[in-house]
């Protein structure tokens, strides 16, 4: 027993491995020799493959604990919570640190950097003077920023979109500061000068109030927004134009000739421009509308405007001039008879408003006139008036009621008006003209009666 316990220990083996100090030690220290009976001896090719793989993962072991020590120690001096797991996908994913075992971890630039990334916290930019390196740097373009806003010019197709509406609703206004106004939003450009060609070829399909104010807006643009020549081009266009023109209106070369009178009176075209053509039209209506021009111009050769070359329409006229045309349609009626000729100067004088004077004036006629001739032309008139609509309810009974209002002024002239207007009144209501509520309310004269023998006869009322 103390022989085997004196015994020196067993000699380990070049490859021998397991727990004891020994094995720890050398892992810890250099290269291990390789000892033999009689002292070092040489390695055998497999002992230096297994040696070399022994050293490389003794290196990858301390890589690994000092990488772990000092990525607790930072954690815990920051006060963070303990990463993840290494092998769990959550610390995985939001894991920072580098795959490559190089740097601590810590975010790129100090948070400033990253995709979507405005900056550190805190950090204010000011201003930065241009780049000559930078492909968008323009030497002549800096300078003040001016912002302008920027209308496209209008094409061929638009501008009769754009225009005409605006001309349509003119007609109904008659205020030309607004059609400035609204010309002025748009950039015509080089198509200024088929604005009046437009509104003068929609006045040919108008009434007369509406070319009365088509002239007037003539004059009004080359004040302000056209030149004399933008109106002769469109009147030169309007020439040409002249044949298919005429398909929907027949007149159309003599309301030409007109619309050049008047714009050449305006000024609104050059004083020359008659001279222009001289042996140089072919066309058989544009001579028309120019031979029509120079009769107007050589008869208003004294007048600066030609103001009634339209004709008396439309309620922009004084009343007294209404009054006056209206009381020579009466009359011109009374002895022609032509119920279609009355009817049709009616419409031409374009005042529905106001018809209740011809109203009132053909039943005063009738008050002032003598035998039944005139009692039923005129119940003829109103009723043809009546059924074609041109004559309202409303403007018939403020005729009517305007006679009985003035009556008692009226017998003052004409002693016999009530029993006229009594015999008027029931012809009208038989033929239906006017209501029976019309009338009933008709004043009548109160019978007259003789008092006593003693009062010399006297007519007392």
């Amino acid at each position: 027993m103390a022989a085997s316990a004196a015994a020196p220990p067993a000699e380990r083996g070049p490859f021998a491995t397991g727990p004891g100090p020994a094995g720890a030690e050398e892992e810890e220290d250099g290269d291990e020799e390789l000892l033999g009976a009689g002292g070092p001896r040489a390695w055998t090719p497999q002992e230096k493959l297994l040696h070399e793989a022994r050293l490389k993962a003794k290196a990858k072991r301390r890589l690994r604990r000092t990488s772990s020590r000092d990525s607790a120690r930072e954690s815990l001096c920051e006060g963070t919570e303990p990463a993840p797991e290494p092998g769990s996908p959550k610390g995985r994913a939001h894991d920072r640190r580098s795959r490559t075992g190089k740097g601590r971890g810590l975010p790129k630039k100090g948070g400033a950097g990253g995709k979507g990334v405005w900056g550190a916290p805190g950090v204010v930019y000011g201003y930065q003077e241009p780049d000559a390196r930078d492909p968008n740097y323009d030497e002549v373009a800096q300078g003040d920023t001016v912002y302008a806003t920027v209308v496209p010019e209008l094409e061929e197709g638009e501008l009769e979109k754009n225009v005409q509406p605006m001309v349509l609703e003119y007609f109904e206004h008659g205020d030309t500061r607004e059609v400035m106004e609204l010309l002025r939003g748009l950039n015509l450009g080089a198509r200024r000068a088929a604005v009046p060609a437009l509104a003068v070829a929609l006045a040919l399909e108008g009434k007369a109030s509406h070319r009365e104010l088509t002239s007037r807006l003539l004059a009004e643009l080359v004040a302000r927004a056209l030149a004399p020549e933008d109106i002769a081009w469109a009147f030169d266009k309007m020439l040409r134009d002249l044949p298919d023109l005429i398909l929907d209106t027949p007149e159309a070369p003599q309301m030409l000739g007109q619309f050049i009178a008047r714009a050449v009176a305006d000024h609104a075209l050059p004083q020359d421009f008659l001279e222009r053509y001289k042996g140089r039209v072919g066309c058989e209506h544009a001579r028309a509308a120019l031979d029509r021009a120079a009769v107007l111009l050589r008869i208003k050769c004294d007048v600066n405007r030609l103001d009634n070359v339209w004709g008396v329409g439309g309620g922009q006229r004084p009343v007294k001039h209404l009054v006056k045309e209206m009381n020579l349609l009466l009359r011109e009626y009374l002895l022609s008879g032509e119920v279609s000729e009355a009817e049709q100067c009616l419409r031409e004088l374009e005042v529905p408003h106001f018809h209740h004077e011809l109203v009132y004036e053909a039943v005063l006629m009738v008050l002032e006139g003598s035998g039944e001739g005139p009692v039923e032309k005129m119940v003829t008139l109103l009723k043809v008036l009546w059924e074609s609509g041109l004559v309202t309810l409303d403007q018939m009974n403020r005729g009517f009621q305007r006679v009985y209002e003035e009556l008692g002024d009226i017998s003052l002239d004409v002693p016999l008006a009530h029993g006229l207007l009594e015999r008027l009144v029931e012809l009208c209501c038989e033929r239906g003209v006017i209501t029976r509520a019309l009338r009933d309310a008709c004043p009548a004269r109160g019978r007259k009666r003789f008092v006593s023998e003693g009062d010399g006869g006297q007519v007392k009322p």
